[in-house]
């Protein structure tokens, strides 16, 4: 079989390779932890997964406008408008099955081959391997510990040329936690103003976040109209199974959005989005515990690799990953995520699945119970300990 050249250029998610690696020890009769999966592990909230079952019982099993159902993109719009204090219709709503193809088709519609994109790194692969699959070039932005992890604005200035398309941002961020401030925002704003660059506003953990309130980027002067806000419902509502995402753009960019969704989609499946309504229109007092639980795991998992010998560990601002420096033990990431696998039965992720910059760095996700993490950080301290101290 001969594949298209562009095959070559389609990078994947780390994270199922280490899922399948801790599964292949788990049927040799080992224990694992996972700490390595993206995803909460609450169950959806009941009254959403009651919407969607009475929306299968009453038939809701045919096709769907591509652009989403109507009541669907009234709530999106209307909650958009409140937690980003910017006016929303609902005709600037495309709704998608997961958030994933907001990032796909905001590549497809904006960036040519040639044009470049700037991205974090570390940062969600998917950002990457889209830029790559389209024949953009990637332009990674690095986020650095002594910075926490946010984008250094004089060196995004500096990436900026005239081939420059769109910027990507992710904030709270997958893998580092990190929150861009208003000052960060404001002059990224500035940016893409004086550039005229477009940006895409990865926001799906918006919600998760331990102080403050969520900021847009698109809430700024100017910047909604050239905003695409990516959101979804896998993470706050934890309903990753679901698929059920969304895009919120200038309304002339989701009419071809809504072409792209024809082509590749269809239209996504009408009863996730009345269950959908109801997560946003429902009570929020489960999405709520569940915040809470994520931050008392993330001050126990900060404090346990605070204390051991070697290990830096910045205190995430958002999302439920943590981000430490295992730079001075010698290995690689990789050999590093290996080795606490293999040694310690704990399942985590190289910081290199998320770009060059995360070399010297892991990836731990605390959306697991805080008995089980206390479980995986006294595992990881005897494994660590066998290492010698750096």
């Amino acid at each position: 079989m001969k594949l298209a050249g562009r095959m070559a250029r389609l990078g994947t998610e780390a994270v199922f390779e280490v899922g399948a690696k801790a599964r292949a020890l788990e049927a040799q009769g080992r224990e694992v932890i996972h700490l390595e999966i993206g995803e909460p592990d609450f169950d959806t909230p009941e009254h959403v997964t009651a919407a969607g079952i009475e929306a299968l019982r009453a038939g809701q099993t045919h096709y769907a406008a591509p652009e989403g159902l109507a009541p669907l993109r009234e709530a999106i719009a209307a909650q958009v408008s409140r937690t980003r204090g910017i006016p929303v219709s609902p005709a600037e709503v495309i709704v998608t099955p997961g958030a994933k193809p907001i990032i796909f088709y905001t590549l497809l519609a904006l960036a040519e081959a040639g044009d470049e994109v700037i991205y974090p790194d570390p940062g969600f692969p998917i950002y990457e391997s889209m830029i790559d699959f389209v024949g953009a070039k990637a332009v990674p932005a690095p986020l650095r510990e002594e910075n926490d992890f946010r984008i250094d604005v004089d060196e995004l200035c500096r990436k900026v040329t005239p081939r420059t398309r769109l910027i990507i941002l992710n904030s709270p961020e997958n893998p580092t936690g990190s929150v861009l401030s208003q000052q960060d925002l404001e002059a990224i704003a500035t940016v893409a103003r004086q550039h005229d660059l477009m940006i895409l506003s990865d926001e799906i953990y918006a919600r998760i976040l331990y102080a403050g309130e969520p900021l847009s980027i698109a809430s700024f002067p100017g910047l909604k109209e050239r905003t695409i806000i990516m959101d979804g419902f896998s993470k706050i509502h934890a309903m990753t199974g679901w698929r059920l995402g969304y895009g919120v753009m200038p309304e002339e960019l989701a009419q071809h959005m809504r072409r792209l969704m024809i082509n590749s989609n269809s239209c996504t499946a009408s009863f996730t989005q009345h269950a959908g309504v109801e997560a946003l229109r429902g009570p929020q007092e489960a999405q709520t515990r569940m915040v809470a639980a994520f931050r008392e795991r993330r001050d126990a998992l900060v404090a346990g690799l605070r204390r051991i010998p070697g290990i830096t560990c910045r205190e995430p601002q958002g999302a439920f990953y943590v981000f430490p420096n295992i730079s001075g033990y010698g290995l690689t990431s990789q050999d590093f995520a290996d080795y606490i696998l293999q040694r310690a039965g704990v399942a985590v992720v190289a910081g290199t699945a998320f770009g060059r910059y995360g070399e010297g760095y892991v990836r731990i996700s605390y959306a697991n119970s805080l008995a089980n993490i206390e479980r995986a950080l006294e595992r990881m301290a005897e494994a660590i300990a066998e290492l010698g101290r750096p």
